[in-house]
């Protein structure tokens, strides 16, 4: 199997070194030439340009795109529809609100163009070792690139969804629950740290992780993160969401809520965890609150490499 990549950060250089060593061709392009430069030492084909890279496959052509949501994908996609032909199948592998994916999967469709949207977890390190992937879109299209997802995915950590939006569906609540998970694991932290008992957290995070009803993935990145710094002295607690840094953006959270609401559904947990992020910025370093959110910034460090640093 041979696809154009879009977008070289620090998931899309990731993921195009693991499908490479699992023999799927890769055409690769990105603003910044560097990321190219390195796929290519790996064995990837370097595009000059996008109409490169299109040039440089055949049709029916698969290009994945794994940009930054929103206005940044329309650009590349307005840029791409012009250089393919029906049959071709673009993937938005980004972030993206569902209802872009269902406009974008329409606007495609009017060209003859196969649209699908992926929902990827796990961060840069799922991305190079096996990431878990939530796909949207045509069923036949899913069949045909499953040999892609299998490649990209850890085992068994890819699942086709359903119809187009599908997938971003699926990733954008999931990053919600991981807000709550994360708010909760900050705020028992808290609990624990001004206790009147002095706990090492290395190793209570440890013991929470073998056989509890807690164990997971984040209480795993918790311990690690207190392995690496045990009082958490180079982390800011200033949170911040949608990337790196401190700006707050709405992003996956924000976009399930407001969804919620139209449905009719109460989400005092996910408002909550997003009402910390958008007030973080504004909790004194050493208070309890501070101690809390310095968790959730080490743990958004440890799983996306999103934390801010001191």
């Amino acid at each position: 199997m041979k696809l154009g990549y879009i977008g070289l950060g620090r998931m899309g250089k990731n993921m195009v070194l693991r499908l490479l060593e699992h023999g799927i061709e890769v055409v690769a392009w990105n603003r910044s030439k560097e990321p190219v430069e390195e796929v290519v030492k790996a064995g990837a084909i370097g595009a000059e340009t996008i109409k490169d890279l299109v040039s440089k496959l055949e049709t029916p052509r698969i290009i994945w795109l794994m940009l930054p949501a929103g206005e940044v994908t329309d650009q590349h996609i307005d840029e791409l529809i012009p250089l393919l032909s029906p049959g071709d199948l673009v993937i938005d592998g980004a972030n993206s609100f569902y209802k872009d994916s269902l406009r974008r999967a329409e606007k495609l469709a009017e060209k003859g163009i196969n649209f699908m949207d992926i929902g990827v977890s796990g961060g840069p390190k799922g991305a190079r070792n096996g990431a878990c992937l939530m796909i949207g879109g045509n069923e036949e299209d899913f069949k045909k690139i499953e040999p892609l997802a299998k490649a990209a995915a850890a085992p068994g950590a890819y699942q086709y969804l359903g119809p187009a939006g599908s997938g971003h569906f699926a990733k954008m609540v999931h990053n919600a629950i991981e807000y709550g998970m994360m708010e909760s694991i900050g705020e028992g932290l808290a609990i624990l740290k001004f206790s009147q008992f002095k706990y090492d957290f290395v190793k209570l995070l440890d013991l929470y992780n073998h056989r509890s009803v807690i164990e997971s993935r984040l209480v795993g990145w918790a311990k690690e993160a207190f392995e690496e710094d045990s009082k958490l002295s180079d982390t800011s607690s200033v949170i911040g969401s949608g990337g790196a840094g401190t700006q707050r953006v709405k992003a996956e959270g924000d976009w399930t809520v407001d969804l919620a609401k139209e449905l009719g559904v109460d989400t005092p947990v996910l408002e909550d965890s997003m009402k910390v992020r958008s007030e973080s910025a504004a909790i004194p370093e050493d208070s309890p609150n501070g101690f809390r959110n310095k968790v959730i910034s080490a743990l958004r460090g440890k799983f996306g490499q999103h934390a801010v640093k001191k």
